[in-house]
């Protein structure tokens, strides 16, 4: 049996439903989700309820976009108060910096002579929060690229025409507030930002003495031989596991849920993680 601790739905930038991706997950014979929206939680009870009467547990996720001296990473939350203060301020306030940078990016677009009006981005993105993926979608539909790749890379990426930034908390900031409502702290996916895993020890020299609780280590493009390094990484601090699919919809074209050929994430790893919950 599997589970799929990695989920991402309308409520962010996927473009399945909550409850669409409940079902999926039952088709699949998994035995529990984690929905880890970015910055949001508020998939969680929608998805909750879909899955009333199964034998599938949705857990309360979340994922956090967080710098680290410069660095850009991502902390997955799990098994938090939803409703905690402190976690509800901080994510009204990125929802705030998401809302303005919107604003800047279509006000970039218009000067490159592509019309984008703030009702067409609401009516694509219908539920939850507005991110750069909406926009690109809409370029898409406008025939302003020819993928959602190039849409990123020719104008929302990085080094995109339209680019803007947005505010992000501090990796200290993240685990704090996650903490502070009962969660656990997960480094997502570590290769993505430390190819060869180098600079790993160092990065958790710095994080775990933060709070930081564990490592996503089964993961679609971890080879058997990273999974390993992590794994190894984990025992040696002390660190929970955790893997998920960062299944994302149809944005991301071939992808699915964990299970099957793509990455399987061992079931035990959930009560591993209810256990050091439980143990604050």
């Amino acid at each position: 049996m599997a589970l799929d601790l990695h989920v991402h739905s309308t409520f962010s930038d996927g473009t399945m439903s909550p409850a669409e991706l409940v079902e999926l997950a039952r088709v699949k014979r998994l035995v529990a989700i984690a929905l880890t929206d970015h910055d949001t939680v508020d998939g969680f009870i929608p998805a909750q309820q879909a899955a009333a009467g199964m034998s599938l547990e949705v857990i309360a996720g979340l994922e956090f976009s967080v710098l680290h001296q410069g660095t850009s990473m991502h902390i997955l939350g799990y098994l938090m108060d939803i409703a905690h203060a402190d976690l509800n301020r901080m994510l009204a306030d990125l929802q705030k910096g998401r809302i303005e940078r919107n604003a800047k990016i279509l006000d970039k677009l218009q000067g490159l002579g592509i019309s984008i009006e703030p009702d067409e981005l609401r009516q694509v993105s219908v539920t939850g929060q507005t991110g750069r993926p909406h926009i690109a979608r809409l370029l898409l539909a406008k025939g302003a690229v020819g993928s959602m790749l190039q849409a990123f890379e020719q104008y929302l990426g990085r080094k995109g025409l339209a680019y803007v930034s947005r505010p992000v908390p501090t990796a200290e900031d993240a685990i704090a507030v996650l903490r502070a409502a009962g969660g656990l702290c997960v480094l997502a996916h570590p290769q993505q930002m430390d190819p060869d895993l180098k600079q790993l020890p160092a990065l958790l020299d710095e994080l775990v003495p933060m709070g930081l609780d564990g490592l996503e280590a089964y993961y679609p493009t971890h080879s058997s031989r990273t999974r390993r390094k992590i794994i190894a990484a984990a025992e040696h601090y002390g660190l929970v596991l955790t893997g998920g699919s960062d299944f994302h919809g149809d944005i991301r074209p071939g992808t699915t849920l964990a299970g099957g050929r793509n990455v399987y994430v061992p079931d035990e790893l959930l009560s591993i993680l209810k256990d050091r919950a439980a143990s604050r």
